[in-house]
């Protein structure tokens, strides 16, 4: 396996970190918050290839996963990742015209994300891939979700049939690129959150010198940039490995890929928190949004518990 960077892949990594950074700032993106609209230049992220995925001209699994990591370091909100694995069976997802959210059926509710803005719904099943576009969906709007660039509602009722778009193998195929691609986010999200926390602790200063300074701050910013390092290889290997161009077990590596990364995410956005202090969990504070976002991303997908748990019965 090789994952050295080349011209492409440095010119993809550059690039959408060079678009989060001018057209997606943190100040924009929190206008958004609470509100049922929250999607923002989907066409430009469109016209950067990340809706391409599995098409023709589209990014192979190891550039996504570069891109993905972006987003998730700028929290650009929306159904990135839906959309992006629609794209095997529905060209206008591809392009950007499509937005797709994938429905998350549970016991005893049925969660729809950014109910305002979906243009379809993506329902995975293990045998076969539907696809409902334009559903006439009854929802219930939850206030004040978890992630306040997250809106989500609850459904009334069954789910649409939709059309039949893929069958038992472009279910596993969207299955694995799903959990390659929230990987890679909540690494960016750990990446993030540990930058943030690290240029926090430079500047706070208590006792006459700043916070970064004493061992136990040292010690917990060691212990995030550590995590969000090792979580960022093991989403290499997989992207490498879903690729085609790696001797691992693509299931194996992808789903060990997701349990390092939602790990590092939630304990980079949690110790991120801890090292801001008294006012890292308070709203004017955007410690506490990396936090919620690893925790919204934590079951996409597939849980670290769960990858666990099938890794451990692989053995």
């Amino acid at each position: 396996m090789d994952f050295q960077l080349d011209d492409d892949d440095l010119a993809i990594q550059e690039g959408m970190r060079s678009l989060c950074t001018g057209r997606f700032p943190l100040d924009k993106i929190r206008e958004g918050e609470l509100t049922p609209t929250v999607i923002l230049r989907w066409n430009e992220l469109a016209e950067m290839g990340l809706f391409s995925l599995g098409t023709a001209d589209g990014l192979d699994r190891r550039q996504s996963a570069l891109a993905f990591e972006e987003l998730g370091r700028a929290l650009v909100p929306g159904p990135v990742v839906d959309t992006a694995i629609a794209a095997a069976v529905a060209d206008d997802a591809a392009s950007g015209e499509l937005i797709v959210v994938h429905a998350w059926p549970s016991e005893p509710l049925t969660i729809i994300e950014f109910p305002a803005e979906l243009g379809a719904l993506l329902m995975i099943d293990d045998d076969q891939v539907r696809l409902a576009r334009q559903p006439q969906l009854v929802l219930d709007e939850i206030e004040r979700p978890l992630d306040a660039l997250t809106p989500v509602s609850v459904l009334r009722g069954e789910l649409p049939a939709g059309e039949v778009v893929g069958d038992a193998a472009m279910a596993t195929q969207m299955r694995r690129d799903g959990m390659l691609l929230t990987a890679a986010q909540q690494v960016g999200l750990a990446a993030g959150a540990t930058a943030l926390a690290t240029e926090y602790a430079k500047g706070r200063e208590q006792f006459g010198k700043p916070i970064g300074a004493f061992q136990a701050v040292k010690h917990m910013l060691a212990e995030m940039l550590v995590k969000a390092e090792v979580a960022k290889i093991a989403v290499h290997a997989a992207a490498c490995a879903l690729d085609g161009v790696s001797d691992q077990d693509p299931d194996e590596a992808v789903r060990m890929a997701k349990m390092l990364a939602g790990e590092a995410a939630l304990f980079c956005g949690k110790t991120g928190i801890q090292v801001h202090g008294g006012m890292g969990f308070t709203w004017e504070v955007d410690a506490q949004r990396f936090w919620k976002r690893a925790a919204v991303l934590a079951t996409r997908y597939s849980s670290s518990e769960e990858c666990a748990e099938a890794l451990s019965a692989a053995l």
